[in-house]
């Protein structure tokens, strides 16, 4: 899957994100103000959390729950981590073996942790109100 879109769509490749993956290990590389966090936020909502997503840059992961209060998916942002140390210290293992939905921003800092069917989104930058996307399925 190879596209490009604008911003206002966001919605649409979500769903179309959550309908394409064959597992739920979700890694999204780009550059800063490519739009991961942004797009884990619309991914959050469709999967019908109850909480709104924002950026865990500085506690490294935020959790989400459904309506009835159980875990949904957990969101991790690894652009401050210094070493891979950093991601076991917080129970990343326990994470990968939960069965929930996992968004990794800036999974290469920890790429010898990512399982190997974990799932590759590439976003890029085009201009403000505008990104491609492309999905690479293991």
């Amino acid at each position: 899957m190879k596209t490009t879109f604008q911003l206002s769509g966001i919605g649409a490749v979500a769903k179309t994100l959550l309908a394409a993956v064959p597992n739920k290990t979700i890694c999204l590389y780009g550059e800063m103000g490519a739009g991961k966090t942004t797009l884990v936020k619309q991914l959050i909502r469709e999967l019908g959390a109850v909480d709104v997503a924002n950026s865990p840059t500085f506690g490294l992961v935020n959790e989400y729950d459904d309506a009835a209060g159980r875990p949904l998916a957990y969101h991790f942002d690894f652009y401050r981590l210094n070493d891979e140390m950093e991601a076991l210290d917080i129970g990343f293992e326990d994470y990968l073996n939960s069965g929930k939905w996992l968004f990794i921003e800036w999974p290469e800092k920890i790429q010898s942790l990512l399982p190997e069917d974990s799932v590759s989104v590439f976003l890029h930058f085009i201009d403000e109100n505008t990104r491609s996307i492309e999905l690479n399925v293991c």
